[in-house]
């Protein structure tokens, strides 16, 4: 008996060694080029920051770019599962490119992280869906800090103007109920596109409805054209913008015009603001700290950190799939799937992590802050209950 025991122990041991020895490819596509490439270029920075080890594990960590666009999304997701043999696919920057690469991941039983907002990337949760996960605070989230603040300001009606696509859509989509729950009209709601180089049409629209406010959903550098093209305008109330607004090239394409903006924002942007006391900071400043040390300072942003966040739920996953399957094979890319679903308390820049079978997501309010723009720069505002 004493001899079969050691045995198995043996066995057991020889397996665990083989599978921490086996290199685990992560494939990466995001958008470097394109209308999103502000989002992608610091999230494709932030995979370089990795060397050839997570979690213990040994990895080798592809990057592709998708240039914003879907079909090349799906085209870099399929490439790097069949010619790279990726175990797990982190990607893409946009809600559009994230909902049609759902279709490979789930297709091949794959898990996906997801760098995107919409919350219909993983929900509602089904068969698809199952094998994607993503790091970006839900919109719904963050439509309820807006609402919130509109709110406590005593904002009696909004204008809405958002990208014509899954965005756009997204975000018209949470904000109508939640300002409809506040006793807030939304009295205008115009649509653009990511690649539009005018808006004065919808814009004037708006202003025509003369709302208190305006919110505009769009992300990266677009997102600004609608606020310079209301200023020039000569619209004269606040305007808010949704957490795909919350990088530096947003403010060096906004300049002076999106001065005094308002948003929902991840704490990372933040990080040097947030109390000591609260266990976002350390984390949060470990990764600017380590971002700028390599791209420079200020170059930091919530998008990078996004990716940050995705290698962050790797770490701590990566560990427990190995304890039952090998790099390189099916069963550790379900293995991988069910460790990412059972991912508990885990703190990354952006929030504290628990996962369910429903919630691919796992974040609550501490993912989420308030913040304007005062003298081209981010400012935390103060929690709009203390108000």
């Amino acid at each position: 008996m004493r001899m079969l025991l050691t045995a198995c122990a043996f066995s057991a041991l020889a397996l665990a060694t083989g599978a921490m020895a086996q290199t685990v490819k992560i494939g990466v596509t995001v958008s470097t080029t394109g209308p999103a490439a502000s989002l992608g270029i610091p999230e494709a920075n932030t995979a370089k920051l990795f060397g050839k080890e997570l979690g213990g594990m040994p990895v080798e960590i592809v990057v592709l770019d998708d240039g914003s666009d879907s079909t090349r999304g799906v085209a870099n997701t399929r490439k790097l599962l069949t010619d790279e043999k990726a175990d797990v696919i982190v990607g893409s920057s946009t809600t559009p490119v994230s909902l049609a690469m759902i279709e490979v991941a789930s297709e091949t039983k794959t898990a996906m992280i997801s760098l995107a907002a919409s919350a219909a990337i993983v929900s509602p949760m089904d068969e698809k869906r199952r094998w994607v996960f993503k790091t970006p605070q839900n919109d719904r989230l963050m439509a309820d800090a807006i609402a919130d603040h509109m709110a406590a300001t005593k904002v009696k009606s909004v204008g809405f103007v958002g990208f014509n696509d899954a965005y756009g859509d997204g975000w018209l989509n949470v904000i109508t109920p939640a300002l409809k729950s506040r006793n807030i009209e939304l009295v205008a709601s115009e649509r653009y596109s990511r690649t539009d180089t005018s808006v004065t049409g919808p814009v004037l629209k708006l202003m025509a409805a003369k709302p208190d406010v305006v919110l505009v959903a769009g992300s990266g550098t677009p997102a600004a054209l609608p606020q310079k093209t209301l200023r020039e305008r000569g619209y004269a109330g606040k305007v808010y913008q949704t957490h795909g607004a919350a990088n530096g090239d947003f403010l060096r394409v906004g300049g002076k015009d999106v001065e005094g903006t308002i948003l929902p924002a991840g704490p990372v942007l933040v990080a040097s603001q947030l109390p000591d006391s609260s266990p976002l900071k350390k984390v949060g400043m470990e990764y600017v700290a380590k971002y700028e040390a390599q791209y420079g300072p200020g170059s930091s942003s919530t998008f990078g950190a996004h990716g940050n966040d995705a290698f962050a739920l790797l770490a701590a996953a990566l560990p427990v799939a190995a304890k039952s399957a090998k790099p390189g094979t099916a069963e550790f890319r379900a293995a991988l799937r069910d460790a990412l679903e059972g991912l508990k308390d885990v703190v990354y820049s952006q929030g504290i992590v628990t996962m369910t079978k429903d919630d691919h997501v796992g974040q609550d309010k501490r993912a989420r802050v308030m913040v304007t723009i005062e003298n081209g720069a981010w400012k935390l505002l103060p929690d709009t209950a203390t108000q």
